[in-house]
């Protein structure tokens, strides 16, 4: 299963998140779960730091499956529209029936 915690400031404003785990739907590199939360994480990301001036944290680690990202500025109204597509991906990921045992999205105030 892989967990993804979605980090919200004081304000209620997207801050980050971090994605850890192997989803375990199939085989390595035939898992769509996997495949659908990295391009969702990995695509807000990389729009954030294209598409905004907001200053940014990241970490990972392959063989945990583990990608830590965070705002360490000031969120934008960019960079919230971002995050609110990501979050959007992930929850449909999960209400799908089909892939609903593979993720577990969880929102946290940091």
């Amino acid at each position: 299963m892989v967990k993804v915690s979605v980090y919200k400031n004081e304000n209620n404003e997207y801050v980050g998140f971090t994605a850890c785990g192997h989803a375990g739907y199939a085989e390595s590199g035939e898992d769509v779960v996997c495949a659908a939360i990295s391009i969702l994480t990995i695509n807000t990301i990389n729009a954030i730091e294209e598409f905004t001036d907001v200053k940014s944290s990241l970490t990972s680690n392959d063989e945990e499956g583990r990608i830590d990202y965070r705002i360490t500025g000031t969120p934008t109204k960019e960079s919230e529209l971002l995050f609110k597509a990501m979050v959007l991906g992930l929850q449909n990921l999960e209400e799908e029936e089909s892939y609903s045992a593979y993720i577990d999205l969880i929102f946290e105030e940091v």
